[in-house]
């Protein structure tokens, strides 16, 4: 698989999902919110996609569309849920949520963490760049 780090610590993973688990019932909650920026999340790399070798500015969000026209990332808190969501997948990179925020290339586009759970939680452009304020942007 191509990682950027080792994969999240079970306890890691654990806060993370706890956190959107917080976060499907109050959505303005900042300490789940400053969790889930601080977590390790897993970015798929579909196997048709060739990734950088070694290049940490180099990482391919992978965009999908859905039928309603909204476009969205997924990342994953585990590799159990990437595996249930999206089973033709087979590699995935490791980067911290809030470095995703940094960089999110547009408003329209939309990150969702852990599709497919009962604790999914989509976040819109602006709110994908204001997780990375939440750790102090590194």
């Amino acid at each position: 698989m191509t990682e950027q780090n080792e994969p999240n610590s079970p306890q890691a993973r654990d806060a993370a999902q706890q956190a959107l688990h917080q976060l499907a019932t109050d959505s303005n909650d900042v300490v789940a919110l400053g969790t889930l920026a601080a977590s390790e999340v897993l970015v798929p790399v579909p196997d048709n996609v060739e990734s950088p070798d070694g290049e940490p500015g180099g990482l391919q969000l992978p965009v999908f569309e859905q039928s309603d026209g909204l476009r969205l990332v997924p990342v994953f808190t585990s590799e159990d849920r990437l595996t249930l969501a999206l089973p033709q997948v087979h590699s995935y990179r490791t980067v911290r949520l809030a470095l995703l925020g940094q960089g999110w290339p547009a408003d329209d586009l939309a990150l969702s963490i852990d599709a497919g759970s009962p604790d999914t939680l989509t976040v819109q452009g602006r709110g994908v760049r204001a997780l990375a304020t939440l750790t102090g942007g590194g």
